[in-house]
C-alpha cells in the first residue's frame, strides 16, 4: 500500500472515531477530490463521517471541490509538526502549494470541519 493510501486509511479511522468532529460535520453531505500528484482520491462525507475513499480518475460531476497538491506538499502537511507554510490549508493556498477548484461553498461553509478532518491523519505522526 502506498504512503498516501496509508494516510487516507488513517484519516478514515481517526475521523470516524472522533465523535466531536463527526458532530461538528453532522450537516456535511458532499464528496471532494484529494489529488496527490496525479493520483486522485474521491472522499465521500455523509453526516460528518467519511463514508468512502476511492482511488481512480473521476469526472468533475462526481465531486463538489478538489484539493490538489504534490506528494511533497501533502507529505509536509501531514508531518507531526509541519513547517511554516505547510501547517494549514490556507497557508498552502497562499503560498501556491495547494490548488482549490470547483464549488468551494461546502468547503468554506464548513472550513473548520474540513481543516480538522485533514489534520486528523497528522496526529499519528505519519511520516515516510
Amino acid at each position: 500500500m502506498m504512503h498516501d493510501e496509508r494516510i487516507l486509511k488513517t484519516l478514515v479511522e481517526k475521523v470516524n472515531q472522533d465523535e466531536r468532529l463527526c458532530w461538528r460535520g453532522r450537516h456535511v453531505e458532499t464528496a471532494f477530490l484529494l489529488e496527490v500528484d496525479h493520483e486522485q482520491y474521491l472522499i465521500r462525507i455523509q453526516q460528518g463521517r467519511i463514508d468512502s475513499v476511492r482511488k481512480g480518475e473521476f469526472e468533475a460531476c462526481e465531486w463538489s471541490f478538489a484539493l490538489r497538491a504534490s506528494s511533497q506538499t501533502w507529505g509536509a502537511y501531514w508531518q507531526a509538526k509541519p513547517r511554516p507554510g505547510y501547517h494549514d490549508l490556507m497557508a498552502m493556498l497562499k503560498f501556491k502549494y495547494l490548488r482549490m477548484e470547483g464549488d468551494l461553498y461546502p468547503l468554506m461553509s464548513h472550513l473548520l470541519y474540513f481543516k480538522d478532518l485533514l489534520v486528523s491523519a497528522r496526529a499519528t505522526g505519519a511520516q515516510s
